[in-house]
């Protein structure tokens, strides 16, 4: 049995400096573009479900409505489904070509008689689940037609469309969402990579880290760093270690980057760590054989600014919010003129639009130095910026998103960004907010709500690709809109029945947040690591973020009676 030793110091500084080393060694080593890789398909655990059978004497359309539950168990190749089948659908279904996610399935007869029925199955599609598990969202309707046979006495079905097609309810009830953790583009940062799994708590961590040796979701998988080769395999756990092989071509860098999404994935499945982990035999890093998310300080994706700030505007004039007071941003700040929108880092960079309608200003800088002219145009969005705060966004004249970035010597270069939309999506974008990672962006176009990837390219180029519509249920009523620390969005809208929502990061559902006193339209939004805040026809408010059962917001202290844009400080 093998003994675990004590970390040697030498490796803690080697932990320590894993994003130090990563931004020096990056530009020299990441390549700018990438060709796509093979992704290979996941195979779903293999345990049948026996439990899982036709009832006896079923109805018809009993029987369909049960099949179509049993969809949603995809153990034993779906054995449990293909039990509803007659002997030749159950040789002709393919249920791995897609799984459809629909609100709910009508069935309805066609044609009845004798000893075969018909059947219009119809839905409207939120999604598909892709193997591997990411959700897909989609907003379509969906129809089939099947059939069903009397074998032996017994309705079973003996027509059916490919793919597996299951209710929202039995996705939550079957399957669970995890985060797989990913490097971005300069290794600097975990990104998550939100999956939909199958739950069986015996090969939960089996499943996980076969994913995650198979790479990005097809969707980010350009915006990601990924340096596992084809060959890295999962062999189990040994004598307490996680044991791989396939690893022997990476280097220690690599081996720190692998260690660090390992501990954060299985961290989410309830493996705390520390963690011992092993490559072809050896321990993964030389001198020590246990990593725990501690180790890697500084790409945590859970981590945040050690003072969060709270920034406001009101009355064309940036605020810090402290000590329940809101203390003016003076001096070089106020000396740009009237304040329209705003963005702040925890660094003290700040970006700001200044004017007024048809001539405004875009401006960015630091708060000990002023900022300067970068932008003239008729409007602009809020700022939003990069996560490591080089780079600030804007959308300017409704469809010209712009991308300043500060130079060495203090200038700021700018490009514009292509955003590539879906087809018939040509309206005006109102809002562009860049996630914590700077992997995903969310957008508002036309009161719809949208995010897109952002892929980098060329010389450092930015593009925003694979946009899709999300909350379909909030569309035309989505008036603004920020990330959460943990990758979900949070929405203002112009709904008095849902006026601020949460929607998770991959699309799959949405979650109205307690109405309480707050009242619609809800035209400004921000969100810290432990509080929402929400600009409503009335005032700026605050909820705790995980709070579901708090009957009403409150008013920010310091704040109480005015009406003004939240900032948190990123």
């Amino acid at each position: 049995m093998r003994s675990f030793r004590a970390r040697p110091s030498r490796v803690v500084s080697a932990l320590a400096a894993l994003t130090a080393v990563a931004l020096v060694t990056s530009c020299a080593s990441l390549p700018t573009d990438s060709a796509p890789q093979v992704i290979r398909r996941y195979e779903a655990p293999t345990q049948a479900n026996p439990d899982i059978t036709p009832a006896p004497d079923s109805d018809p359309d009993v029987l369909l409505r049960d099949f179509f539950a049993a969809s949603a168990v995809p153990a034993g190749n779906y054995e449990g489904a293909k039990s509803f089948l007659t002997d030749a659908a159950r040789q002709a279904w393919d249920p791995s070509a897609s799984t459809i996610v629909v609100d709910r399935i009508s069935v309805n007869t066609l044609a009845s008689g004798g000893d075969t029925q018909s059947f219009n199955v119809q839905g409207n599609v939120i999604g598909e689940l892709r193997p591997g598990g990411s959700f897909i969202p989609a907003r379509q309707g969906y129809e089939a037609t099947m059939e069903v046979q009397r074998v032996d006495g017994q309705w079973r079905i003996s027509s059916l469309p490919a793919g597996a097609v299951i209710e929202r309810t039995e996705m939550r009830n079957r399957y669970q969402p995890f985060n797989l953790y990913f490097f971005n583009r300069d290794g600097t940062q975990l990104v998550p990579d939100r999956r939909w799994v199958f739950v069986e708590r015996d090969t939960l961590e089996t499943t996980l880290i076969t994913l995650l040796l198979r790479g990005p979701s097809e969707r980010v998988r350009t915006a990601l760093k990924f340096d596992l080769p084809a060959e890295a395999a999962y062999t189990g756990v040994e004598d307490g270690a996680y044991t791989f092989t396939g690893l022997s071509g990476l280097g220690e860098q690599e081996r720190l980057r692998f260690a660090a999404q390992l501990v954060w994935t299985l961290a989410g499945a309830g493996v705390s760590g520390p963690i011992a982990i092993y490559a072809d035999g050896d321990p993964l890093l030389p001198g020590t054989e246990s990593f725990s998310r501690e180790d890697f300080p500084n790409v945590s994706p859970t981590a945040t600014v050690e003072e969060e700030r709270l920034y406001t505007l009101a009355g064309g004039r940036l605020f810090e919010v402290a000590e329940e007071k809101a203390q003016p941003m003076d001096g070089r700040v106020a000396e740009q003129g009237n304040i329209v929108a705003a963005d702040v880092t925890a660094a003290g960079d700040y970006a700001i639009i200044t004017g007024a309608e048809g001539d405004e200003v875009f401006r960015a800088g630091a708060f000990e130095q002023g900022a300067r002219e970068i932008f003239r145009g008729d409007n602009f969005t809020r700022p939003t910026f990069e996560s490591s705060g080089s780079g600030i966004w804007t959308v300017m004249n409704g469809r010209q998103v712009q991308r300043a970035v500060r130079t060495a010597s203090g200038e700021y270069a700018t490009t514009e960004v292509p955003v590539e939309l879906p087809q018939g999506v040509d309206g005006s974008i109102s809002v562009l907010r860049l996630s914590n990672t700077g992997v995903r962006a969310v957008m508002v176009i036309e009161g719809t709500l949208y995010t897109g990837i952002v892929e980098q390219y060329g010389d450092g180029e930015r593009r925003v690709i694979n946009v899709l519509e999300y909350a379909p249920d909030l569309a035309g009523s989505v008036i603004s809109a920020d990330w959460q620390p943990d990758g979900s969005i949070i929405a203002g809208t112009s709904n008095p029945g849902s006026p601020v929502v949460r929607v998770e990061q991959d699309g799959s559902g949405t979650t109205g947040k307690p109405v309480g006193n707050i009242t619609a339209p809800v035209v400004a939004v921000a969100a810290g690591a432990d509080m929402i805040y929400a600009t409503d026809a009335n005032a700026v408010l605050q909820l705790p973020s995980g709070a579901t059962d708090v009957p009403n917001w409150r008013e920010v202290p310091g704040l109480q009676g005015v009406r003004s844009v939240p900032i948190v400080a990123r």
